[in-house]
């Protein structure tokens, strides 16, 4: 057996010696990438739920290329993993055809097509972390939840004219700015509406991302707050306990209703989320431990393992898409910013009482930025805990990031 007739044995390698220099050396960092980013979940530095799944999804992707390509779009090379843009062009009975051909190949596709791209593995996560919300926290002081929130927004508000300056459309810079809410479901249901044909690489970088948050938050907050101040004793709310389960259920129901009578577009994730909560507060622990155990967990695999497979050189080297990477990262730290700066303005309002490090918790990566606050201020002061109250601004920072989504959406789909 000669050489070519190994390496036509072991396609990768001969892919990856008829690959563009540039194409290969992208693969290599994204499969050195992959592997630092298994470390680092598996360290608890990142959020291992995701962070494990994607990183090896990442790194096996990138060496999985082949010379097989059934709908023509790659130049010959493709993999068995799945095809995003099966079904994306203008002629409906070509995309019937080209989406039943490529479901019956490509092993991830079934689960891409019909949980990732609509949405739905989304609303399953929503639910899922519904379901261990609650919402006695943002009841109890509802001013500064929702005021740490609204300053937490400054990314997504910011970036929408910074990304228009890189050239973007009002409804791509749009779908772009909401990864500064840093609320993952809601990227994703955004990017859909609004930037379908961005949706891959907005979903990649956001995710990306705010796995690489629950490690950057950390130095960002010790750089714009004190050690004295992050030293702030405080103790969890006393009034959460007299706020009874039925209390909190008719709140739940009252928001969800009238939130998705003004924004019926996000619908969708505004019930999945509330229906978690009112299943919570509802005592039916049937419900609550099947999607707060198997749907939550199973949907963030998937959803990890996904954005892994995502991540193929070919795409995140696109021109198009390498401004997303400065702009994410853009949105993100102005949010964390300005989530601080609004623990800053409770700080002053209540004379001193409110740790300001609770403000990075308004960026609204449900739970990771509230133990991330936690975490911070139990460093500096062991007896102060923040916990309750960053909760309370982590799920206000989902109903702010839903509602300003909504309305973009809404402002910009006609």
């Amino acid at each position: 057996m000669d050489f070519h007739s190994i390496l036509s044995v072991f396609q990768g390698v001969t892919t990856l010696l008829a690959s563009p220099p540039t194409l290969v050396f992208g693969r290599l960092i994204l499969v050195l990438l992959g592997f630092l980013m298994i470390y680092l979940g598996r360290k608890g530095i990142l959020e291992p739920l995701l962070m494990i799944p994607m990183g090896l999804g990442m790194a096996t992707i990138n060496v999985s290329t082949m010379f097989f390509d059934p709908l023509g779009l790659h130049g010959g090379m493709g993999n068995l993993f799945v095809e995003p843009m099966a079904g994306a062009t203008t002629d409906w009975i070509k995309n019937a055809a080209d989406m039943n051909y490529i479901m019956g190949i490509d092993w991830l596709q079934p689960i891409y097509s019909l949980t990732f791209s609509n949405g739905l593995i989304a609303c399953f996560v929503f639910m899922g972390i519904g379901s261990m919300l609650d919402i006695g926290y943002v009841m109890c002081k509802p001013f500064q939840a929702m005021t740490i929130a609204l300053f937490a927004e400054l990314g997504t508000i910011f970036t929408l004219p910074i990304a228009q300056l890189f050239g973007y459309t009002a409804k791509e810079a749009a779908a772009i700015s909401i990864v500064g809410g840093a609320d993952g479901p809601m990227v994703l249901f955004t990017s859909l509406k609004l930037a379908p044909h961005l949706f891959v690489p907005i979903a990649v970088v956001a995710y990306l991302y705010l796995g690489l948050a629950y490690g950057g938050f950390p130095y960002l907050v010790r750089f714009m707050v004190p050690k004295r101040l992050r030293a702030i004793k405080m103790t969890p709310p006393k009034g959460i306990s007299n706020i009874s389960s039925g209390q909190k259920l008719t709140i739940a129901v009252i928001i969800c209703v009238l939130l998705c009578f003004l924004l019926p577009v996000a619908a969708p994730l505004l019930f999945s989320l509330f229906f978690g909560v009112v299943i919570r507060e509802s005592g039916i622990k049937q419900f609550q431990e099947l999607i707060g155990g198997p749907v939550l967990y199973l949907s963030t695999m998937f959803l990890g393992m996904l954005l892994g497979i995502l991540c193929d050189a070919g795409t995140i080297l696109d021109p198009k898409v390498l401004p997303l990477l400065i702009l994410g990262i853009t949105s993100l730290m102005l949010s964390g910013v300005g989530g601080i700066l609004g623990g800053y303005v409770m700080y002053f309002v209540s004379g001193g009482k409110v740790n300001p490090v609770i403000g990075i918790s308004g960026v609204s990566c449900v739970p990771t930025t509230a133990k991330v606050a936690q975490k911070i201020v139990s460093k500096d002061n062991p007896h102060s805990i923040v916990l309750p109250d960053a909760l309370g601004a982590n799920v206000s920072g989902v109903l702010t990031t839903a509602i300003i989504a909504g309305v973009f959406i809404n402002l910009l789909s006609n």
